[in-house]
């Protein structure tokens, strides 16, 4: 009685499997058609969604990048509140050049190099020191 039942089962198997391909042959079916019947769902609404998701997507890419932005510019504002309030207590001004006029400048220079006692000497033209 076991040989038969499990004889009976496998049509009862197939008959299902048959039965779900033919369910899922007649859904692919019936989209395709309602793909054709309805060029909108097939071909508008992917269309619309994917605008309206990449504009969402570019929206958020833009505010991080503003909001980065945003960061370095208040770094860059401490930095001159900083500098500002360094400056008004000494450290920044702490190195005070000494004031130096021209003249100073020339007559160092001309003690320094002898314009009425010097030697000659040529300068080599660009082709002299080839050999061809």
């Amino acid at each position: 009685m076991t040989s038969i039942e499990g004889k009976m089962g496998q049509p009862q198997k197939t008959s299902n499997l048959t039965a779900n391909t033919a369910k899922v042959q007649s859904s692919t079916s019936s989209f395709r058609r309602w793909g054709r019947k309805y060029p909108f769902i097939r071909y508008g609404l992917p269309m619309i969604s994917l605008t309206v998701f990449g504009a969402v997507g570019l929206g958020h890419l833009l505010q991080g990048s503003k909001d980065i932005a945003k960061v370095k510019d208040d770094q860059e504002w401490e930095i001159i509140e900083t500098r500002k309030a360094l400056s008004r207590t000494g450290p920044i001004n702490a190195y005070d050049p000494k004031k130096i006029s021209l003249e100073e400048e020339l007559k160092a220079l001309q003690v320094k190099v002898d314009i009425n006692n010097y030697d000659y000497k040529r300068i080599p033209k660009p082709n002299e020191g080839k050999s061809g």
